[in-house]
């Protein structure tokens, strides 16, 4: 069932920006001058029923439509080898979520294949009157028909017109692609891109909660709002806070969640007053609760940790546009103030005394959390964050602490190597290429060593450079070191890249977050489209029909329902080989036995949709 969650009103009224440089958030002056509008485009390819087993894109669809506020428009979109448009773009409203309600039938049409590129373009064809966000929901694997071309050629060339020319266009008209994945096997690379370039959030999850996370994750970015820590189950509400809202998470069948006021007074679901909206559900509770008493309230129960409480009000801190990606080796400027509003019947609150401000950035990738104080100038705060040295999903939270005040802006971020790093194909040269994009071989120098002597490094394009692994001694494990040192507006940055060993056994280990989003897809697409394709010979087919035949009925009927390698393959092979007709007729013969049989038997066979 759909949850239509109630946010605060102060997130229904802002509304995030994608800006230039690659970020999202507010405004310098903390105002909002458009309204962003959300684009949901749901993969529901085949490759997405095998990719998502635990059928979380339901869930995804649900949490994000749940998630939107009143007044917002939204719409979605569905895609396979063709796309599809159940639920237009609209303002959301009661009506609109009923539609969104009746939507699963419509999304339950099995396709074979999956047009990512085709699906962007439609879905953000529709006009908007702000900011675009398309939320993509995929297993980022681009897979055309064979009708269409020669595989894989013809993919490749869509990821290609995706990445180099459709994305950037986006990037330029303020278009912002959020892209979850469902696998590991997923090409990452793209989910990776396509948020990088258009300053979006990329995730792949594998998990209810991770799918939670990630939506929560990118509906902050949308429509950033204040929170209040939640400590071991308590939180404090100041004079200023005219709402709040506390969203609880928990596993299904975990216990009761109890909010207990300042004063004691304790409530539950059902004890809840009529001013106080309470919705219950398996993995989560959402409490709003209007005009609350100032004090410390706290939360009996199972609190997971993504749980957190949003509040609205006079005062509220603001800060510059966040960067939804950062770079290793790169310091992030930051600047946050407190903003206090009043009329002419409720004049604006003070500005709270020793107030002070920190940001950190904290992620499960990260060793240490990294931390700085932001230093008063004049009304506004302004500070560096220290470079992140490590790789991957994280949360920069801005904390706002003064007499009687406690804020916190928490927006997630993703972190990239400044400088990817991969291995080539024939093992023998480490290719690096520059994922910041600001970095290129006229403003930054690269230097390698290896035991103590310097290795060369060549550029070998504008943002490529690659280094030659010299002979070694095949017994000793050996660091390649490689440092950077790059100019940017006349000041200069000096960051390494991550150790790269050449082992005692030949290898060379590079873990694959080094390589960042370029290089990994690039190393996809050349497999793909480098590598001779395999062809099924005839000796290959009927081998092939005979083992389907062994294996029993429901090998040959999952074999002939899933379309590939297809009738086509077959019937080419069969011209080259007379003896793969034999094998196919064995099947086919097989295949009308096992329907006869099931049909005397008043068993139908049921193909699986996959669910979204």
């Amino acid at each position: 069932m759909l949850l239509l969650l109630s946010l605060p009103a102060v997130q229904a009224q802002q509304s995030a920006q994608p800006a230039a440089s690659g970020s999202a958030g507010s405004g310098v002056d903390g105002t909002f001058s458009e309204n962003p509008d959300v684009r949901v485009v749901v993969d529901v390819s085949g490759s997405m029923k095998a990719n998502d087993p635990n059928r979380l894109a339901g869930s995804a669809l649900d949490m994000l439509v749940a998630l939107l506020p009143q007044g917002v428009n939204a719409g979605i979109w569905t895609f396979g080898e063709s796309v599809d448009n159940p639920l237009p773009l609209a303002s959301v409203d009661a009506r609109w979520r009923e539609q969104a309600l009746a939507l699963p039938p419509a999304l339950e049409d099995y396709q074979q294949y999956t047009d990512i590129e085709a699906a962007l373009r439609q879905a953000v064809a529709a006009n908007a009157d702000g900011w675009r966000h398309l939320v993509l929901v995929t297993d980022g694997v681009v897979d055309l028909s064979p009708s269409r071309g020669d595989k894989p050629a013809i993919d490749v060339a869509s990821r290609e017109r995706l990445l180099d020319a459709m994305v950037p266009d986006l990037a330029n008209q303020g278009v912002a692609i959020h892209a979850i994945a469902f696998s590991e096997d997923a090409d990452v690379a793209l989910v990776e891109s396509l948020a990088q370039q258009t300053g979006g959030l990329a995730a792949v999850v594998e998990s209810p909660e991770a799918l939670l996370g990630a939506f929560l994750d990118i509906v902050e970015r949308i429509f950033p709002a204040d929170q209040v820590p939640l400590d071991d189950g308590a939180f404090s509400i100041d004079d200023s806070v005219d709402g709040f809202s506390a969203l609880v998470f928990h596993e299904p069948d975990q216990g009761e969640v109890t909010l207990i006021a300042p004063d004691g007074t304790r409530y539950s679901a059902e004890t809840a007053p009529p001013e106080v909206s309470w919705r219950h559900e398996p993995r989560f509770d959402l409490i709003r609760v209007p005009d609350p008493a100032s004090g410390e309230w706290r939360i009996e129960g199972p609190v997971g940790s993504n749980s957190r409480i949003t509040v609205s009000g006079a005062r509220r801190l603001d800060t510059g546009a966040l960067p939804t990606t950062l770079y290793t080796g790169f310091e992030v400027p930051l600047e946050a103030w407190i903003t206090s509003e009043g009329d002419e019947s409720s004049p604006a609150p003070a500005l709270p005394e020793r107030l002070s401000i920190t940001a950190t950035l904290d992620g499960d990738e990260l060793s240490t959390p990294v931390t700085t104080t932001l230093s008063a100038d004049g009304e506004r705060f302004r500070g560096r964050l220290p470079a992140p040295a490590a790789t991957g999903n994280a949360r920069l939270v801005i904390d706002a602490q003064g007499e009687g005040f406690h804020r916190q802006r928490v927006q997630a971020v993703n972190i990239l190597p400044s400088i990817g790093t991969a291995l080539s194909d024939d093992g023998n040269r480490v290719l690096l290429a520059a994922e910041h994009p600001r970095l290129n071989q006229e403003n930054t120098r690269l230097e390698a060593d290896l035991l103590g002597q310097a290795v060369s490094v060549d550029a070998t394009g504008r943002q490529r450079w690659e280094v030659v692994i010299p002979a070694l001694d095949k017994e000793v494990r050996q660091p390649l070191e490689i440092s950077a040192v790059a100019t940017l507006d006349g000041v200069e940055q000096r960051f390494s890249l991550p150790t790269v060993w050449l082992n005692a056994d030949g290898s060379v280990g590079i873990d694959r977050a080094a390589a960042g989003p370029t290089l990994t897809g690039e190393r996809f697409g050349e497999a793909d489209a480098g590598d001779e394709v395999e062809t099924d010979t005839g000796d290959a087919l009927a081998d092939r029909f005979v083992a389907l035949v062994n294996e029993g009925p429901e090998k040959v009927i999952e074999w002939w329902q899933a379309g590939r390698p297809g009738l086509s393959e077959a019937t080419a092979a069969a011209k080259r080989d007379p003896r793969v007709w034999l094998a196919i007729g064995a099947v086919l013969m097989l295949l009308v036995v096992v329907m006869v049989w099931r049909r005397r038997r008043g068993a139908s066979e049921v193909r699986e949709e996959p669910h979204v």
